[in-house]
């Protein structure tokens, strides 16, 4: 596997990721067993049965086709938001405005769908994913701008964005996109007929058969046209682009608009396929789930589609052993934590 950067920022403000190739099973295998040897201090501290701690765990991820497609939802916007993080790291360009630009992507959904009524379900569907994604690119694009030309750091400006966001979605609810009348900041719910398609048994929608092949072509632009190999050489050195002739000002742009996009995306389909309105605070922490998808899928799109199934199903199991044990949401952030971070420690070092 090629060694990956995630940035360089100035002399001296950024650092790069590599993948370690020797040995990095083993090293796998006891990250998952610290952690799990973590996750059974926690539990005996809470006073409740590891073992039935972690029975109730594997229950809830892989117990049923239901709770399998449970997990299947949940990483779809995680996938979505982090192989466009992917392509942003491998540039060199630290994107952390994910959580806004999923928002955004919610609010284009939206609005798209309450202003056409009575439009066929599926071209209606079709017009809100895009418009979603126009809506994240678009909000990844103000970030850019931001960035580039009134010299911000792109790590504040998108963050910064992020509240923006989650403010705008708060008005909007409260005024043209609210439903009247409704006990908290929510639109009204979306005809069936735009709701993504399930898959039979299972229960998930196909968010996450468009997240993989989002992620699929990303890698293939990363690695298979010229555009892919001027973010490669600039997330490498920029000095080196430079000189061979990259705009490192496009290679921003095209990597932050790409990334806001398929954020956006995964916002729409949350909405869709998930939520059926748009909801106060609904992208709330996926930003930086997608943060975590990127890092443990070494910075490679391919590669962030098991990274993003692995945080879905480490939630869902999670949360159904908080709510069989009775263990605290804290205690299960914690594990869930803990866990990704022993995983990121036994896959990447900084050079």
């Amino acid at each position: 596997m090629n060694d990956s950067a995630l940035t360089q920022a100035g002399a001296s403000g950024r650092f790069s990721l590599r993948l370690r190739k020797e040995g990095l099973l083993p090293r796998v295998l006891l990250a998952l067993c610290l952690s799990l040897a973590v996750a059974a201090l926690l539990v005996l501290l809470a006073q409740k049965n590891p073992l039935d701690a972690f029975a109730a765990m594997l229950a809830g991820a892989f117990g049923s086709p239901h709770q399998i497609g449970v997990a299947l939802n949940r990483a779809s916007p995680y996938l979505f938001a982090g192989a466009g993080l992917a392509l942003c790291f491998r540039a060199g360009v630290i994107n952390m405005g994910s959580d806004g630009q999923i928002a955004m992507g919610g609010v284009g959904a939206t609005a798209t769908i309450l202003a056409w009524p009575g439009t066929p379900g599926a071209v209606a569907a079709i017009a809100a994913l895009v418009a979603a994604g126009l809506a994240g690119g678009l909000w990844a694009g103000l970030a850019t701008a931001i960035h580039l030309y009134r010299r911000v750091h792109e790590v504040l400006a998108t963050l910064l964005m992020n509240f923006v966001a989650l403010l705008l979605v708060q008005f909007l609810l409260s005024s043209a996109l609210g439903q009247p009348g409704a006990g908290f900041l929510q639109s009204p719910l979306m005809p069936r007929a735009v709701w993504l398609p399930r898959i039979p048994s299972f229960d998930f929608h196909i968010g996450i058969i468009l997240a993989t092949l989002s992620a699929v072509l990303a890698s293939f632009l990363l690695w298979k046209t010229p555009f892919g190999f001027g973010v490669r050489v600039a997330g490498r050195s920029r000095p080196a682009a430079a000189y061979a002739g990259f705009s490192i000002a496009a290679i921003t742009w095209n990597v932050m608009l790409g990334a806001g996009a398929m954020a956006g995306v995964g916002g729409g389909v949350e909405i869709l396929g998930l939520q059926h309105r748009l909801i106060e605070g609904f992208s709330s922490g996926f930003g930086f789930k997608a943060v975590t998808v990127a890092l443990l899928g070494a910075v490679e799109p391919a590669l962030t589609i098991p990274a993003a199934l692995f945080v879905g199903f480490l939630e869902t199991g999670a949360l159904a052993m908080q709510r069989q044990i009775g263990v605290s949401s804290s205690l299960v952030t914690v594990i869930e934590a803990a866990t990704m971070l022993f995983i990121l420690a036994a896959t990447v070092r900084r050079t």
